[in-house]
C-alpha cells in the first residue's frame, strides 16, 4: 500500500486533479524527511489535519546535499519516500529535483501548504507562488525542538 502513495509529477498531477473533482482539499507538505524522527511526524500530522489529501514532497539526493551539504542524505530519497508513504496521514509522496517547491506548487496548486515552525507564514520562501492563484501558507506541527542536523551532530558525533 505505501508503495503505492509514491508517484511521479505527471501521476501525482492525475490523482490531484480526481481528488479535487471528488472535492477533497489538497495539501502540501515538504521537506528533506531525512531520519525520520517525532517532528517529522507531529509536522505531518499537522498539516493533515488541516482536512483533506495530504501530499509530501520529498527532496532529492542532489537539492538535499545542495541544501545540507556533503554527507547528507544519511537515506537515499527511495528509501525517505517509502517510509513517509507508510504513514498513515499521508495519502501520496513525490521526490522532487528542485531547491524548493514553487514549480510543484505551480503543477498542483494546493489549497494549502503546510509549513513547519521554523517558518512563520511571511517567512514561507515559495508564499508568493502559493498567493498567486489564491492558495494560502499554514504553519504546522510542534516547535521546532527536534531536527536531524541535531540528531547527526548530538548522538552520532558528526555534523
Amino acid at each position: 500500500m505505501s508503495k503505492s502513495k509514491i508517484s511521479g509529477r505527471e501521476e501525482l498531477r492525475g490523482r490531484v486533479e480526481q481528488w479535487r473533482r471528488a472535492g477533497d482539499r489538497i495539501v502540501l507538505a515538504n521537506g528533506n524527511f531525512d531520519l525520520l524522527h517525532v517532528g517529522h511526524v507531529r509536522y505531518l500530522r499537522g498539516a493533515k489535519e488541516l482536512g483533506g489529501k495530504l501530499v509530501v514532497a520529498i527532496n532529492s539526493d542532489e537539492s538535499v546535499r545542495a541544501l545540507k551539504g556533503e554527507g547528507r542524505p544519511v537515506m537515499p530519497a527511495q528509501e525517505r519516500a517509502e517510509i513517509v508513504a507508510a504513514l498513515g496521514d499521508v495519502d501520496a509522496v513525490v521526490i522532487f529535483p528542485e531547491l524548493d517547491v514553487r514549480a510543484l506548487i505551480g503543477e498542483i496548486r494546493p489549497d494549502i501548504q503546510a509549513k513547519g515552525t521554523d517558518y512563520t507564514v511571511d517567512s514561507v520562501p515559495e508564499r508568493d507562488a502559493v498567493a498567486e492563484y489564491g492558495g494560502r501558507v499554514a504553519i504546522v506541527g510542534d516547535s521546532k525542538d527536534h531536527s536531524t542536523s541535531e540528531i547527526i551532530r548530538s548522538r552520532l558525533g558528526r555534523a
